[in-house]
């Protein structure tokens, strides 16, 4: 069986959507102090199209603010490939070039490496000669798999809660991790709805199999009273709700499974009254095929 593709632009999207300011204040706090939050809007999508290449690209994320006063954007663009793209740079002045060129404000470029992959990513782009510089682009990036995931914890921060699950642990680590992401959650305090967001996110890239979950359980035990009170009452909440989800689902294959039936009996009856394929197809939706294989 195939496995489910993950949609990383979606996820990402919706996490630093709803926490935009905390996503600048936990990786670029000399940023933060220069945008003006309360002016904060998200555009719609844009897409660029790359007329020598033939390809068209989406800005993952635009944002309109004002930076120091002024008018501007701030666009965020997160790569999840993992092979090397030697064009990277490149192309991040091409989507800033024909933003400026549209919108003609100051704009902030930022990229997001989300992939596994350690290695050295490009934050500029230059065009010179020996003697003169004609271009000199640069972006702010972050890299999450460098980042030290402990380092993290100390943040009561949503955002780097969500981003422990991509930042750099190896597979011994993986329980404490998510008992800290956990430990963070209750923190935090959030309303379900966030909450619920943070919580999709982190097991989206960090899920636990059964016998690491029951590790998690007895580490939980050894925290001091309260906390372990909460994190076990958070473990046990989501685990209901993944079950009452299962559930539905279950109830509506039954009911789809139930309304096929139907339909065959119906069709059975029509077949044996001599009604013909075409009218049973129009009258039940049922594939002609399927139709065909009831006759006697």
């Amino acid at each position: 069986m195939s496995e489910t593709r993950i949609d990383h632009d979606r996820l990402f999207k919706e996490l630093l959507s709803t926490f935009f300011e905390e996503f600048v204040l936990l990786f670029f706090p000399h940023v933060h102090e220069q945008i003006d939050f309360h002016s904060l809007s998200f555009l719609s999508e844009e897409v660029l199209t790359d007329v020598t290449a033939g390809e068209k690209h989406r800005v993952d994320l635009l944002v309109e603010t004002k930076l120091r006063g002024e008018d501007g954007l701030i666009v965020v663009h997160i790569e999840h490939q993992s092979y090397i793209q030697s064009s990277f740079s490149e192309r991040m002045f091409i989507y800033f070039s024909r933003l400026f060129q549209k919108h003609r404000r100051r704009i902030l470029p930022i990229a997001i490496f989300s992939y596994d992959a350690i290695r050295d990513e490009p934050s500029s782009f230059t065009v010179s000669f020996p003697f003169l510089t004609v271009l000199d682009f640069r972006f702010l990036t972050v890299e999450l798999s460098k980042l030290p995931w402990r380092t993290y914890i100390r943040h009561d921060n949503p955002v780097a809660a969500a981003l422990l699950s991509k930042m750099g642990y190896n597979e011994e680590e993986k329980v404490e991790v998510k008992k800290e992401f956990l430990r963070m959650l209750t923190r935090l305090e959030l309303d379900e709805a966030r909450q619920r967001l943070l919580f999709g996110f982190f097991e989206t890239y960090l899920r636990l199999s059964e016998e690491e979950e029951v590790r998690l359980r007895d580490e939980v035990k050894t925290m001091e009273e309260k906390e372990a009170a909460k994190v076990m009452e958070l473990i046990v909440s989501y685990e209901q709700k993944g079950m009452e989800k299962g559930m539905e689902k279950g109830m509506e294959k039954g009911i789809e499974k139930g309304m096929e039936k139907a339909k065959l009996d119906v069709a059975k009856r029509m077949l044996a009254k001599g009604f013909d394929a075409d009218t049973i197809h129009e009258l039940t939706g049922l594939p002609l095929e399927t139709i065909e294989q009831l006759k006697p």
